[in-house]
């Protein structure tokens, strides 16, 4: 899937038919927080578990750990366990 790190705004986009999914970040320590996932209206539930799937692929080359501070990425790794050897040391889900 392609998206764009808008690293102004640092923010991940992807589009998702008119609308574009958001998805807001930080960068500290070697570790990639995922503060802010915005649909905007987006309702197909796979574009945006790709999306993410995505984010942490990237994340997994540049050898960042992952911190969800979002409800919905901590849904993601909870529904997804093959990605849970991405966060931080200290997070459990």
């Amino acid at each position: 899937m392609e998206f764009k790190n808008n690293k102004l705004l640092r923010q991940f986009e992807c589009k998702c038919g008119d609308n574009h999914i958001i998805i807001e970040y930080s960068i500290q320590e070697r570790k990639l927080f995922l503060t802010k996932l915005n649909p905007n209206g987006c309702q197909d539930e796979a574009v945006i578990s790709n999306f993410i799937k995505s984010i942490l692929d990237l994340a997994e080359e540049k050898r960042l750990r992952i911190v969800p501070v979002n409800s919905n990425i901590v849904t993601f790794f909870k529904k997804n366990p093959s990605y849970r050897e991405l966060l931080a040391a200290g997070i459990k889900i």
